[in-house]
C-alpha cells in the first residue's frame, strides 16, 4: 500500500506539470521494492483522480460551458455572445479531443507494451524538453481561448494525442502546441486542463472497468491500492493546479524544461551503465 501511496503523490505532483506523469510513474516504479513498470492501467485510473482535481476547481467554467453547449445543440436556444462562446468551447473540447481518442482505441496494444521502455521515456523526455523550450521562447504570447478556432484545436489535440508516450506529457505537448500558434502561457495551460478531461476520464473508466473484470496480474497493484493512490492523486493534483496557475503568470516554463534535460540525461546514464534495466 506504501508504494501505491507514493505512487499517488507523484501523479498528483507531475501530472499538470510539463513533466509527464507516466514517465515519472514509470521511473519511481523501476526503483520500488516491484523493481517493475506499475502498468499502463495503473497510470490511466489515478490520472482520474487528478482530473477530478479539474473538474472541481474548474467547476463553474466546466458548468458554464456544458450548460451553454446543451442549450445551443439540444435545445436550439438562442445564447448570449458569452453563451455562444461557451458552447464554442464546448464543441472546441470535443474536436481536440479526436486524435487521442482514435489513436488510444486502436493503438491500446502498443501503447501498453511497447512504449514503455526507459530508453525511449528518457530519450522522449529530453527531445520533447527542447522542443517546449523552443515554443516557450519563440512563443508570441498574442492570443487568449476566445481566439481558439477548428484547425487550433484538431493541432491542440494531436499535440495531446502524443503523450500516449510516455516521457511526451500531455500538458507539455499542448502548452508547446499552444505557444507555437501564438497563445499566452495562461490560455495553453487552460485549454490543457479542459482538453484532458474527455480523453483522461475515458481512459480511466475504461481501464478501471477492466481491472474490476479481469483477473489480477501478479505484482499488480490491487483495486484498492489504486483507488487509495488515487484519492492521494486528487489531493495533490488540486493544490498543484491553483500553484501552476499563478506561476504561469508571471514565470516561464524554462525549470520544467532544465528537470526535464537533467532527469532524462541522467536515466540514459543510469541505463547505459546497467544499473537500472529498460
Amino acid at each position: 500500500m506504501r508504494e501505491a501511496l507514493l505512487l499517488g503523490v507523484v501523479q498528483g505532483l507531475t501530472e499538470f506539470l510539463p513533466i509527464s506523469s507516466s514517465a515519472h510513474i514509470r521511473i519511481v516504479g523501476e526503483f520500488m521494492n516491484k523493481a517493475q513498470d506499475p502498468g499502463a492501467r495503473f497510470t490511466a485510473i489515478t490520472q482520474i483522480g487528478t482530473e477530478l482535481a479539474v473538474l472541481i476547481f474548474f467547476r463553474k467554467d466546466i458548468k458554464a460551458i456544458v450548460v451553454s453547449w446543451c442549450k445551443h445543440v439540444l435545445f436550439r436556444s438562442q445564447l448570449s455572445p458569452e453563451g455562444k462562446g461557451q458552447a464554442r468551447m464546448g464543441w472546441l473540447i470535443i474536436i481536440g479531443s479526436i486524435p487521442i481518442v482514435v489513436l488510444g482505441y486502436f493503438g491500446k496494444d502498443i501503447i501498453t507494451n511497447n512504449l514503455r521502455s526507459l530508453w525511449l521515456i528518457a530519450s522522449v523526455m529530453i527531445i520533447f524538453g527542447v522542443i517546449l523550450g523552443i515554443a516557450d521562447k519563440f512563443g508570441k504570447s498574442e492570443k487568449s481561448l476566445d481566439k481558439l478556432n477548428t484547425s487550433h484545436g484538431l493541432l491542440y489535440g494531436a499535440a495531446q494525442a502524443l503523450a500516449l508516450v510516455p516521457g511526451v506529457s500531455r500538458s507539455g505537448a499542448t502548452i508547446a502546441m499552444g505557444r507555437f500558434l501564438g497563445y499566452t502561457r495562461e490560455a495553453a495551460l487552460r485549454y490543457s486542463f479542459l482538453l484532458a478531461l474527455p480523453a483522461v476520464f475515458g481512459s480511466g473508466l475504461y481501464e478501471l472497468k477492466d481491472a474490476f473484470s479481469s483477473k489480477a496480474v501478479p505484482n499488480e497493484f490491487t483495486i484498492p491500492e489504486t483507488l487509495a493512490a488515487t484519492g492521494v492523486a486528487f489531493v495533490i493534483g488540486y493544490i498543484v493546479i491553483a500553484w501552476l496557475l499563478k506561476f504561469v503568470a508571471t514565470k516561464s516554463f524554462m525549470p520544467f524544461i532544465i528537470y526535464r534535460v537533467i532527469l532524462g540525461s541522467s536515466l540514459l546514464i543510469l541505463l547505459a551503465t546497467g544499473i537500472i534495466s529498460a
